[in-house]
């Protein structure tokens, strides 16, 4: 077959399927049934043990249920779903040297002193991930001066280096006085008053 044929066999294709579909009719064919438009509308109302549609009940899982079978029963409606804030773990901070003081006995020796704590907060919490991430043990701060406990000496060093001549140190204890209102000149006894400190 040629290319040239193709067009001439789909149009032969065509024309047939026309006089199939067209050319014969079926009421001159004593077996041919008549269909349900052509009756009347008694008839095609009252037709012996026709059933009736209807809906098939599905399951649960969407497939439809067997007849003889009660259906499954229909699935409570659910509402939205309930979210709950996930518990955070304590955070556990490093214990402080055995031999440093607590934060808040520098500051009892700071006020015991005769020097101003105004506002002390105990701001242990900012030493883990959540806060300043520092990795120390202890934190007060007041208006006057902010109080740091490190684990050991290393760290209190890194910190101390870090904040340059705005700190003090003395083993594991770091004096900030980066937002503090402490004049310059009253550092030297703040200083003194840690060093007191057994």
């Amino acid at each position: 077959m040629t290319n040239r044929s193709l067009p001439a066999v789909g149009v032969l294709l065509v024309a047939v399927a026309l006089t199939a579909g067209c050319g014969s009719d079926d009421a001159d064919r004593p077996s041919a049934a008549p269909s349900a438009s052509s009756l009347p509308t008694q008839e095609a109302t009252a037709l012996p043990d026709a059933p009736l549609p209807s809906a098939v009940p599905s399951g649960p899982a969407g497939s439809a249920a067997t007849p003889g079978q009660p259906a499954a029963p229909p699935a409570p409606p659910q509402g939205p779903t309930e979210r709950r804030p996930a518990s955070q773990p304590p955070v556990v901070l490093p214990a402080r040297p055995a031999g440093a003081p607590g934060a808040q006995q520098v500051v009892d020796a700071f006020r015991a002193a005769g020097l101003k704590v105004p506002h002390p907060k105990d701001r242990s919490v900012d030493c883990g991930p959540d806060g300043l991430g520092l990795g120390c043990s202890e934190i007060v701060a007041t208006d006057a001066v902010t109080v740091y406990v490190f684990p050991d000496e290393t760290s209190a060093s890194d910190i101390a280096e870090t904040w340059g001549g705005q700190s003090y140190r003395r083993g594991a204890v770091v004096l900030n006085y980066l937002e503090a209102k402490t004049p310059a000149a009253d550092r030297p006894r703040y200083e003194k008053a840690l060093n007191s400190l057994r």
